[in-house]
């Protein structure tokens, strides 16, 4: 058996080809996980609409709880970090983790960066020693697995590495850098574009990313459920 997070993050509700208005992302990782269920209904999936829900912003209490050590910690604090604790524990549980992801003026929405901001916690998923002799930190998530699928779309195209606009999507990227920092390195990701134009460009984006999204879930289902295969182990 595997454990899902399934996270979407688009301020737009309902799915594109579905609803007037609907999210692309939302489409693609409802697809996704809906071709995960239909093959392996045993798999347990956490859902999070951190749109809907938006977890809290990090501020000044946050830090000062989360930096003081368990021991030490005062009511106040563990109330604080309540809800970060929730959101690490709901991706520690998982073994695959799927993101929908909108471009928000060239990065991830201000709800998806709230919850890294959560769960890339000291002490739970990433280790600081500095008397540690080389690299004080350490990523505490290393070993386990994990694997992560980033579903995106854009407005414009050409953000692909290598093309015109590579240079300024700070979407995967942003959502990569600390997920690897803390130890998620397995990364997929797929990406529909041409939504501002509306024309058979976005339909055949469409089309292309669901076909991907189709043979990503069957591949990773292969992947990390073949025989002999663990989940959560090195």
């Amino acid at each position: 058996m595997l454990r899902l997070l399934h996270i979407d993050s688009s301020a737009r509700h309902g799915l594109s080809g579905s609803q007037a208005h609907g999210s692309h992302t939302r489409r693609l990782s409802a697809r996704f996980i809906s071709r995960w269920n239909l093959q392996r209904p045993q798999d347990p999936v956490a859902y999070r609409d951190v749109a809907l829900e938006p977890p809290l912003p990090v501020d000044g209490r946050w830090v000062h709880a989360a930096f003081t050590p368990p021991t030490r910690r005062e009511q106040w604090m563990r109330e604080v970090l309540a809800q970060s604790d929730a959101l690490v524990d709901e991706l520690l549980a998982a073994d695959l983790v799927v993101i929908g992801v909108p471009m928000y003026n060239f990065g991830m929405p201000s709800t998806l960066k709230a919850w890294i901001d959560n769960i890339v916690r000291v002490g739970r998923t990433f280790g600081f020693d500095r008397s540690r002799a080389g690299e004080p930190y350490w990523p505490m998530l290393a070993g386990m697995d994990k694997r992560l699928v980033l579903l995106s779309s854009r407005g414009d195209y050409g953000y692909e590495p290598g093309e015109r606009l590579a240079a300024i999507n700070h979407v995967e990227a942003g959502v990569m850098a600390p997920l690897n920092y803390i130890g998620i390195d397995a990364v997929e990701r797929i990406a529909i574009e041409y939504d501002e134009f509306s024309d058979e460009r976005l339909h055949a984006s469409i089309a292309a990313a669901e076909a991907r999204v189709d043979a990503l879930a069957e591949r990773l289902m292969r992947d990390m459920c073949g025989a002999g295969r663990v989940p959560g182990t090195a």
